[in-house]
């Protein structure tokens, strides 16, 4: 067989077995982007922006032609319990995008486009994922069905709150008061399915055997659902004044953020402590997986999310946390890029 049709099958190789989780690169880079600029670190927060267009423009081809050449696999993810949440990072993607526009830039109209989007992309994957989950007739067992990727779900309907409380600030009325109200019913929508979804987490921790192997990088997005809420709620504190509404529940959106607050900041240490138990003590290979985004993405929104929850609500003894988790997420975002580069290896993309 010729190079050409080595580097073909490769190719289609690749596509057949390309990550539903990717776009978790997008959410990871635009987290980091936007954290860069709350920060005042302008050069990294633009130029993660422009690479960032690159990827979502990549991924959204690789997606395409995945669908286009490899429909059965494609297919058999939506419906699969481990993969299928995944597929949350496509809206989830595009918010975070859609709030690098609003933030960065003065084409806000992108950042809308980006925002119907993703709301047309959590439609059409929520009721038709859930609904298979429902519907299909072999499930697998709590202990072989479940993970933290699912909650990408939360962090897919709390970026849409997210982008929803930016885009509202510059809309008029009465779009102004809509638009907020989305971004509210969002965020309630999001709490209440991440309770839903981490008390069967936690209980899968708790009462079944757990390897190495199930200690999969999205569970960190335990820690990452929490902290987009809290990036939310304190918008929604922000937006008080445009919507009248907001501010009588006012102490109610500062009380659940602080708590959304709280119950991430209670998974950093566990999160880190079960690392080391995994690699360190269990000596578990780490190696690039796509997967891995989903742990450099909590780091980045953890930082910009306890950055605007202090200026929100005037908690200035917490801004040394967003610096630090700054730090860390642009080296965890540094390293697990290498990792990505050094994935394409020419022996690897000739299968």
């Amino acid at each position: 067989m010729s190079n050409n049709g080595r580097v073909r099958m490769g190719m289609t190789h690749n596509l057949k077995n390309l990550s539903p989780a990717y776009f978790g690169m997008v959410m990871a880079t635009g987290i980091i982007s936007l954290t860069a600029h709350f920060l005042g670190f302008e050069l990294i927060a633009y130029s993660l922006f422009y690479l960032n267009l690159g990827f979502y423009g990549l991924l959204w081809a690789g997606t395409l032609a995945r669908l286009w050449m490899c429909r059965q696999e494609f297919l058999l993810d939506i419906v699969d319990h481990m993969r299928a949440p995944g597929f949350f990072t496509l809206p989830a993607g595009s918010s975070i995008l859609g709030s690098q526009f609003i933030t960065l830039t003065d084409y806000t109209m992108a950042g809308r486009v980006l925002w119907m989007l993703a709301i047309l992309l959590w439609l059409a994957l929520t009721y038709t994922i859930f609904t298979a989950f429902t519907v299909k007739e072999e499930k697998p067992p709590l202990d072989k069905g479940i993970t933290g990727g699912w909650l990408l779900a939360v962090v897919a309907t709390q970026s849409i709150a997210v982008l929803s409380a930016l885009i509202a600030v510059d809309m008029p009325q009465p779009y102004k008061l809509g638009i907020n109200f989305l971004a509210l019913s969002m965020w309630l929508w999001g709490g209440m399915l991440y309770i839903w979804m981490m008390s069967l987490i936690f209980y899968r921790y708790t009462f079944f055997r757990f390897s190495p192997g199930d200690l999969a990088p999205p569970y960190w997005i335990n820690m990452g659902a929490m902290a987009i809420s809290t990036l939310a709620g304190s918008l929604l504190i922000v937006n008080v004044k445009d919507a009248p509404f907001l501010d009588s529940l006012l102490p109610f959106l500062k009380g659940f953020s602080v708590f959304y607050w709280a119950t991430g900041t209670w998974w950093i240490p566990m999160l880190f402590i079960l690392g080391i138990w995994r690699h360190v003590y269990k000596k578990f290979p780490l190696e690039y997986d796509p997967l891995y985004w989903g742990a450099v993405f909590p780091l980045g929104m953890y930082a910009a999310s306890t950055h605007e929850m202090a200026a929100a609500l005037g908690f200035h003894f917490l801004d040394f946390i967003p610096v630090s988790f700054f730090y860390l997420a642009l080296t965890a975002w540094a390293i697990t890029f290498l990792g990505l580069v050094r994935s394409f290896r020419p022996e690897k993309l000739k299968g």
